[in-house]
């Protein structure tokens, strides 16, 4: 799934290219994708693309005096540039392909969502705020407001373990299963750990390795062509989705606890001092 690093440089790499551009057509190809209808899709063709924004792990392309086309990519989808579309309309089918947009350039991009689950989801709006999730958003984590008091005060009252306080997109916007696991391997906390439970101290330490991991990969993904984000992605993860792999801080072996749609992965050695977690599926978690 695409986080707050990968959709930042995808904001960039759509700046790039479409920002001054007009939008000739945008061609539904899977039903499922559009989740409103008014205004429709047509109401973005003929329309200059004027921005390109972030929100969490949605992303938003204003037109000059017209709505916002906001999607957002969910597990399996993903965004590919075209430097020349196909000609003629594309065919609905069982493939990837959900949407496309083209440009008066010939240029455009398409996305796609692989799996059988459809989550991939397009909203054509006035004002992003009208998106549900955007609405629901906490704020975000590499904003210049977002200080040290403000982390702590959102994690005091927390009373869940951090890994899920950490993906909640409504208490954090943009972090989820990857780089929680990164961020916590980074702080040297388990992830199981109760967010409530944490010292001054150790609320210093998750609130600068939230801040480091993201803007590191930030920092990696800026300037990489849309195709080649995945890669870089999992060449910058120490831990997550390592499982069996030695630790780059210690050389323990990286372990995985698997739920019934995901798993976490954590080094034993830096995080849970020396303890393998259990498995959630066969027995309780290790505090």
């Amino acid at each position: 799934m695409p986080e707050l690093p990968e959709v930042e440089a995808l904001k960039d790499f759509l700046t790039e290219h479409l920002v001054g551009h007009e939008i000739v057509r945008v061609l539904p190809v899977a039903i499922s994708v559009l989740k409103t209808y008014d205004p429709p899709l047509t109401a973005l063709e003929g329309r200059e693309v004027t921005a390109v924004h972030r929100y969490g792990k949605f992303l938003g392309l204003r037109t000059a005096d017209g709505p916002c086309l906001v999607t957002h990519l969910a597990r399996a989808g993903w965004l590919h540039w075209r430097d020349r579309l196909p000609d003629g309309p594309p065919r609905p089918g069982k493939g990837p392909l959900a949407l496309r947009v083209a440009l008066e350039t010939g240029e455009g991009f398409d996305l796609t969502e692989a799996g059988t689950q459809k989550r991939l989801a397009a909203y054509v709006v006035q004002d992003p705020a009208q998106v549900p999730g955007i609405a629901r958003l906490g704020p975000d984590p590499l904003a210049d407001d977002f200080d040290e008091e403000r982390f702590a005060g959102l994690l005091a009252a927390e009373r869940r373990q951090l890994k899920g306080a950490l993906r909640d997109q409504s208490l954090i916007a943009g972090v989820g299963n990857a780089y929680s696991d990164e961020i916590l391997h980074a702080a040297k906390m388990s992830p199981f750990k109760r967010a409530a439970s944490l010292t001054p101290e150790e609320t210093s330490r998750l609130y600068l390795a939230l801040r480091s991991t993201l803007t590191e990969a930030v920092e990696r993904s800026r300037g990489v062509a849309a195709g080649r984000l995945k890669a870089e992605k999992k060449s910058g993860l120490r831990v997550h989705g390592r499982t069996g792999e030695p630790c780059p801080v210690c050389g323990d072996t990286v372990r995985e606890v698997s739920f019934s749609d995901s798993s976490l992965q954590y080094c034993p050695t830096c995080q849970t001092g020396g303890r393998p977690l259990a498995d959630r599926r066969l027995s309780r978690l290790l505090k």
